[in-house]
């Protein structure tokens, strides 16, 4: 393969440090400069900029199968699509898209409107909010309950500090106040005229509820609540009738709740429960009576019930199940929602509340992702409901109440044409090692044959019990189209078998994330869907980590391997306290600070530490500039380790979005285009770069 002849290469700057009786080098802390989240340093620049040169030059040759990829996918894509329009209250509001932009506008009508569109207005138009800025993110976004007030939250950089602004939505007006650093939802008081919200500090840590009043400066407004453990994040938020203002803190696995009159915010906040480690929950409120998801008898959650006058007193309504995972609960005014996984498929549930007996929604394949989607009044008739599989396109209900029926409102569009008959999905039990079955879910064309010889991308995740969803992508036929299987591995450290599931993939069982990936691999293999160099594979951020893992315990099994802003310089990461995220993190992977046995399990499989002198597989690694999740930096370390110290020949390159966070570039195209340069870069490394 052609690749440009200068090959970057960062300075080796000796630096060690000993903790735990352990020295650890580290040659490459340079590429962290001192000034971050300012990044100034000229020598960390001219390396970043040099890997981001190398890899222009590099995917230049696949440049016309980029575009090619990117003008199917941009194809799939009603480039004028909008949203199903919602009521709530006195409007009914919807969001949409016009040919060519990047970003929504979002509208309002008023419920008695007659004629449909004669009354619409453009009440947040992103475009117009985007315009000369490389990176555009809209954060929280709440109308005053008089409809009168729009309070929103804008990033423009990718640094994850939103800047909270206030519209007046009956004369247009932006109001003077601006409150910066904000990194929360914007919730009102009963009265429209105060807004609650939390600001990061400079360690990008929300430790607060704050009090603005509309009119007044914002240097004046209260701090209702501070939370002093550094490890703890605070949130505001709304009971479903909107009588309570709920300020939420905790961490990975403790929560405590105070509750506040909406009507009366600075009055003295109510206590649901006072923190106990490990134990985990959330309330809502319904008629004087709270309800409360918790973990406190089962890792799979039950619902229990309280007085507000008694609060911490207890009684159970629906109890722990070992094979249902009660994820949610919404509150409605004549009866109420659970929604959970039966054995790893999602099921949604309607209950009343003299009886709590429920009525399970049917939906008709084996394998699906479907949840309560924009449901904002309190008092219903109807439910909206979002469903989709790997095979059938996002599709937006209305669940009628009465009847039981499911009535389409919206199936996801694809201009450029979609037939779901030329695929098949499945969903597969492959053992792991330790004789665990792992799920696997599984789309493919249906002319797949299972010699060996089919190319198959693996995605994986498995963090912070975050279950990877089997749903439905545009971008994916791309793939799906030239031969390819696409798999999801539920590996353990999500929660797609429940909190088990996800506590058996974390701290220091963490490698069964990494062990049960590999295993799915080749139980696939094993299957006939790929072989051993057919398989390409992608995670990011912890999936990141993933990808570290695996290609440093069996880098002959892949042949294109994608790392989004990934996680790989773990161990440094948390013995540093000063980071944004990591004292919250330490519940998630140990403290290496303080615990031996913490900072030797980390050692054992940080993708970083663990680089070493072998053949690694083709390797495409992102990072942000601005991100500060996964500082530019951990991609950065990991790239230079590799290129210094890999046997092999095979291609690897690292892009540095200058100007983007976490999340990469901000825009449907723009995002979809790295989409595009992904998928080019596998097809390159899998021979099939003209397909």
């Amino acid at each position: 393969m052609t690749v440009p002849a200068q090959v970057p290469a960062a300075a080796r700057r000796p630096y060690s440090f000993t903790r735990h009786g352990i020295t650890v080098q580290d040659p490459y802390a340079w590429l962290r400069d001192p000034g971050y989240p300012e990044v100034k340093d000229r020598d960390v620049l001219s390396y970043l900029e040099e890997e981001n040169g190398f890899f222009e030059a590099a995917m230049q040759p696949h440049k016309a199968l980029t575009d090619r990829l990117f003008e199917e996918m941009k194809g799939r894509i009603k480039e004028d699509d909008s949203s199903v329009p919602q009521k709530d209250g006195d409007y009914i509001y919807w969001r949409a898209f016009e040919v060519g932009a990047q970003y929504r506008k979002w509208y309002r009508r008023p419920v008695a409107a007659r004629d449909d569109g004669a009354e619409d207005q453009l009440i947040l138009d992103e475009p117009a909010l985007a315009e000369g800025h490389d990176y555009f993110r809209l954060g929280a976004l709440s109308v005053s309950p008089d409809g009168r007030y729009l309070a929103y939250a804008i990033d423009n950089n990718g640094s994850e500090r939103f800047e909270a602004r206030i519209k007046d939505l009956f004369t247009g007006e932006i109001l003077p106040e601006v409150i910066p650093d904000t990194l929360s939802s914007l919730v009102w008081t009963s009265d429209s005229r105060g807004l609650l919200y939390g600001i990061a500090n400079e360690q990008w840590r929300t430790d607060n509820a704050r009090l603005h009043w509309l009119g007044q400066p914002v240097e004046s407004d209260v701090e209702l609540f501070h939370e002093d453990d550094e490890g703890f994040r605070v949130s505001v938020g709304l009971t479903s009738s909107e009588k309570w203002i709920v300020i939420a803190t905790g961490d990975h696995v403790t929560s405590e709740v105070w509750l506040l009159p909406a009507d009366n915010p600075t009055a003295q906040p109510l206590l649901v429960a006072p923190r106990k480690v490990g134990r985990e929950y959330e309330v809502d409120e319904h008629e004087g009576t709270l309800y409360i998801r918790t973990n406190d008898t089962h890792p799979n959650f039950r619902l229990v019930k309280a007085s507000l006058e008694n609060p911490g007193d207890w009684a159970e309504v629906i109890a722990p199940d070992a094979h249902f995972y009660l994820t949610d609960f919404t509150l409605f005014k004549g009866f109420y929602v659970t929604e959970g996984r039966q054995d790893g498929l999602d099921q949604i549930e309607l209950r009343d509340y003299p009886t709590h007996s429920a009525r399970r929604i049917p939906f008709p394949e084996a394998s699906y992702s479907a949840s309560l989607d924009d449901n904002p009044e309190y008092d219903v008739t109807k439910l909206r409901i979002g469903y989709e599989s790997m095979v059938t396109p996002d599709t937006i209900y209305d669940y009628h109440l009465a009847t039981g029926e499911l009535e389409v409102l919206k199936v996801q569009e694809i201009p450029s044409g979609y037939d779901a008959t030329r695929y098949a999905t499945e969903r597969l039990m492959i053992p792991a090692r330790d004789g665990t079955p792992i799920p696997v879910s599984i789309v493919y064309p249906r002319d797949l044959p299972r010699d060996g010889s089919a190319p198959l991308h693996l995605y994986g995740y498995g963090a912070y019990g975050i279950a990877m969803e089997p749903g439905f992508s545009t971008s994916r036929l791309s793939l799906l189209d030239r031969g390819f299987a696409f798999a999801l591995a539920h590996i353990r450290g999500g929660d797609d078998l429940g909190q088990q599931w996800y506590l058996d993939g974390k701290l220091d069982k963490r490698t069964n994330t990494f062990t049960d990936f590999v295993d799915v691999a080749k139980g696939l293999i094993e299957r006939g869907y790929t072989s051993k160099g057919r398989i390409s594979i992608s995670g990011g951020s912890a999936g990141g980590e993933l990808m570290g893992a695996v290609i440093n315990s069996d880098p002959d099994l892949w042949g294109a391997v994608v790392a989004h802003v990934p996680f790989v310089d773990v161990l440094n990461t948390m013995l540093d306290e000063t980071l944004p995220l990591t004292p919250g993190e330490w519940p998630e992977w140990g403290n290496p600070i303080e615990d031996k046995v913490a900072f030797e399990t980390i050692l054992s499989y940080d993708p970083y530490s663990n680089v070493s002198a072998q053949a690694y597989p083709p390797l495409m690694v992102t990072a942000g500039l601005n991100d500060p999740r996964v500082t530019y930096w951990e991609p950065a370390k990991w790239v230079a380790k590799l290129r210094a110290t890999k046997t092999d020949g095979n291609i690897l390159l690292l892009k540095t979005n200058m100007g983007a966070g976490h999340g990469g570039k901000s825009g449907r195209f723009e995002s979809l285009h790295e989409t595009a340069e992904e998928f080019a870069f596998i097809l390159w490394q899998l021979g099939i770069d003209e397909a």
